[in-house]
């Protein structure tokens, strides 16, 4: 066995004569039972004739008979992890004599694990305060507001204009349509270049300008873009906020009181609070853990974990109504740019696979069962035919894989040391 780099490695095999000539034997009377040859009815061709007539078939299929089978024997005695396909190279084979060929191909990586518990994050947990209650009372003031529609008259910061746009051009693809959107003149929330535009406009006037959208606009199909735009003010409305009273907290919920809204806002503020708390001091302990490791991976790891984040991000534009197919992708620069990450993500899992092991983490039946069947009520179908569709297709694989992993980092927060107000040294 040869280690050529990193997680590569290649064995040299040979394969006796006698094996090589017990599976000729067996292709040639394989081929020979459905051989058709002039002078002959199908089957009864002799061997001979078999040989010579078909010599590419018989070779073919002492190749794929013997290959595989002595490339599992071997790294199987080698006691080797193969995670890609062989790359089979240096292939000879002739009559009566030893059968020999080259593999080329990657292992699952060995490494030792450093220490793991106690790793140093920063991390405090979450104060909410009355200002932050009261804000999130304002945010449901907000929610439950009614527009109110005003006399005509120029449109001011402040004022919500309800506006018919249809993008003109500097977009690939149908055209921006929306027969009634409201735009917050002035408002934090309106790309600056509507309000610049739109300002001082009446019911009934119509516009033309152009919008550029910030780079890291939600929607991707508009974000870095310039786009003309023709728009036509339909009607002003006004925001009026209910008041923030006892009447309002049973109106938005099942609380009594005011007070009871607000208990329940700083305790709900709280929850969320302390999870992001805890992702972030987690992401922290992953970012530690592998830098803390060094160790080759597998291209077919990574070559995985690209794919699947294209995938991913594929899914989203679909979700967009985009057709992927009509976008001029450079799929190379696309890989590159995700290589890092997916390195990262890789490394991560294996070490997270690894503690898993090490401290008996697993994901438990119940477990899985229960999330099993949050889907299945979420996509309003029977448990039983999720089950079987997620046993097919692996779904319910990765189901207990990303259990074992929230386990794993839970574990590794716990026994985390925590420092507060510093980024762990």
């Amino acid at each position: 066995m040869a280690l050529v780099e990193g997680c590569k490695h290649a064995l040299e095999i040979s394969v006796p004569a006698e094996d090589v000539a017990a599976e000729t034997e067996r292709a040639v009377a394989a081929i020979q039972k459905k051989a058709r040859l002039p002078g002959f009815r199908p089957g009864k061709a002799p061997a001979s004739l078999v040989r010579k007539h078909f010599e590419s078939d018989i070779r073919q299929e002492v190749l794929d008979a013997l290959i595989p089978k002595h490339f599992r024997a071997a790294f199987e005695r080698e006691g080797l992890e193969v995670v890609s396909r062989p790359n089979i190279s240096d292939v000879h084979l002739h009559g009566g004599e030893h059968f020999h060929f080259k593999a080329e191909f990657e292992v699952a990586p060995r490494f030792d694990l450093g220490e793991y518990r106690g790793i140093e994050v920063p991390y405090e947990d979450p104060v909410v305060t009355d200002e932050d209650v009261e804000r999130g009372v304002e945010r449901l003031r907000d929610e439950n507001a009614t527009f109110v529609n005003i006399d005509p008259r120029p449109l001011e910061d402040g004022d919500y204009a309800v506006v018919t746009l249809e993008s003109l051009a500097g977009i690939e693809g149908p055209p921006v349509k929306q027969d009634e959107v409201t735009l917050h003149i002035g408002g934090d929330d309106t790309v600056a270049a509507f309000s610049d535009n739109l300002r001082g406009a009446s019911p009934g006037d119509e516009r033309e300008f152009d919008v550029t959208y910030p780079e890291d606009y939600a929607q991707s199909r508009l974000a870095g873009k310039t786009i003309r735009f023709h728009a036509v003010v339909k009607g002003i409305r006004r925001k009026e906020l209910p008041e923030a009273n006892d009447e309002f907290a049973k109106d938005v919920g099942d609380y009594k009181t005011l007070d009871e809204l607000r208990e329940f806002l700083r305790k709900s503020l709280t929850a969320e609070g302390t999870f992001r708390a805890h992702e972030a001091a987690k992401g922290k302990i992953i970012e530690k853990l592998v830098s803390e490791h060094e160790f080759p991976l597998p291209d077919t790891y990574i070559d995985r974990q690209i794919q699947s984040r294209l995938e991913e991000q594929l899914a989203a534009l679909a979700r967009q109504n985009i057709d992927v197919s009509k976008l001029n992708l450079d799929w190379e620069k696309l890989r590159e740019t995700h290589k890092e990450r997916a390195v990262r993500e890789v490394k991560a899992s294996l070490l997270l696979e690894k503690i898993a092991e090490r401290e008996a983490i697993a994901a438990m039946k119940d477990e899985v069962d229960r999330e099993l069947e949050r889907i299945a009520k979420q996509r309003r179908e029977p448990v039983a035919a999720t089950r079987m569709r997620f046993e097919k297709d692996g779904t319910l694989g990765r189901i207990a894989s990303h259990i074992q992993t929230e386990k794993t980092l839970n574990f590794l927060f716990e026994h985390a040391t925590k420092v507060a107000g510093a980024e762990g040294a």
